[in-house]
């Protein structure tokens, strides 16, 4: 399969269209499982996107509508020697770890879960910034079930919804709804199925409408210093500055002149 901006892939579609880089994971027949190919290609996407000047924001959705994915291809992993790549766990090995690339992604990263999130579809989705999901989906971390280890799922779970919570799910390996992900912050929007793409594109149109320096410079700032003591969060100084930009005064120009602004990234 080849993706829309031309390259080729091993089950990944790629789109990019006014700064909105769409990514959609292609093998429903397997619900959207990740095989070992499919990793690297995420990976790879990207980093790749993340250097492109001509995209402000990322989505990541399934195909179809029973899953966003459900994780690592088992069949592929059971049939396949995964022993040496195992040895190198965690987050070790010859290639970098696909969770933390999407997780380092410079530009903002929109996860739309269109039906079942799982093991490491559930990792794809905590690495991206936001999640937003049809009423329909359902979400978890069912390792402890399969004696895997979700490894970058424990700690990102654990920082993005209260503890007591993380270690809920991750002890049981169940799975939530939509709603119950929404209660506990897991998601920050659920939408009916059958409307949930266009909410996605609405949505991602809206952030990309916005000055881009500056929504990086808050992914970085946010990234970077959420952990850390806020006098010491307050002195970063990381990502790219809006207060010295060009957009800043095309900003103001805007408002005054009571016009959409011309936004340039620069």
């Amino acid at each position: 399969m080849t993706g829309a901006d031309g390259h080729h892939t091993h089950g990944l579609s790629v789109e990019v269209v006014d700064k909105v880089a769409r990514l959609r994971i292609e093998r429903p027949e397997r619900l959207n499982a990740i095989s070992t190919a499919l990793m690297r290609e995420l990976a790879e996407t990207f980093d790749r996107l993340g250097r492109d000047d001509d995209v402000w924001v990322i989505t990541i959705t399934g195909a179809g509508d029973r899953a966003f994915s459900a994780g690592v291809d088992l069949k592929e992993d059971h049939e396949g020697d995964s022993a040496d790549r195992m040895a190198a766990m965690p987050m070790g090995g010859l290639y970098r770890n696909t969770f933390e690339v999407i997780l380092e992604c410079p530009k903002p990263t929109i996860a739309v879960l269109n039906g079942v999130a799982v093991g490491g579809g559930c990792e794809i989705a905590l690495a991206c910034d936001m999640r937003i999901a049809a009423d329909t989906a359902r979400i978890g971390l069912p390792e402890a079930r399969r004696g895997m280890g979700a490894n970058f799922g424990a700690q990102l779970l654990a920082r993005v919804v209260p503890r007591a919570v993380a270690y809920d799910l991750l002890y049981t390996g169940d799975l939530i709804d939509a709603a119950e992900a929404h209660r506990v912050g897991l998601v920050s929007r659920v939408h009916p199925a059958d409307r949930l793409a266009e909410e996605a594109d609405a949505l991602a149109r809206k952030v990309a409408g916005n000055a881009p320096l500056t929504v990086q410079r808050y992914k970085a700032m946010v990234g970077r210093g959420v952990d850390l003591p806020v006098a010491a969060a307050l002195r970063l100084h990381t990502g790219p500055n809006p207060y010295t930009s060009e957009d800043r005064l095309e900003g103001v120009a805007a408002f005054v002149e009571k016009r959409p602004p011309r936004w340039q990234a620069r």
